[in-house]
């Protein structure tokens, strides 16, 4: 069928949207990809920004915080003498020389 240049062109029927199917389409790609899902008995590698390792880490600091005397942590934390104070102090001098932000 032939078209002259002032009769528009049908339009192109468009794919429906997938409602709850478990699969996702990557942009500029023909292929479905499986979305990642947890294995039972195996670790899923997370990458950077794990959720789970910030998860555990959160449970954890409220635990601690729910549970631990944190004023006596801080005070066994605290130097033992004058000679240790300045040993603390030296080590984070040079653990700031080394640091962008710090110096």
């Amino acid at each position: 069928m032939q078209h002259d240049k002032n009769t528009p062109r049908p339009l192109q029927q468009q794919q429906p949207a997938a409602h709850g199917d478990r699969q996702q389409q990557q942009s500029g790609s023909t292929d479905f990809q499986n979305k990642p899902q947890a294995q039972q008995g195996g670790s899923q590698v997370e990458g950077e920004g794990s959720y789970s390792a910030t998860k555990n880490y959160q449970k954890d600091i409220g635990d601690y915080l729910k549970n631990a005397d944190v004023q006596k942590d801080a005070e066994n934390a605290k130097p033992r003498s004058d000679d240790e104070a300045r040993e603390l102090e030296e080590a984070e001098r040079e653990g700031k020389s080394h640091s962008k932000g710090e110096r």
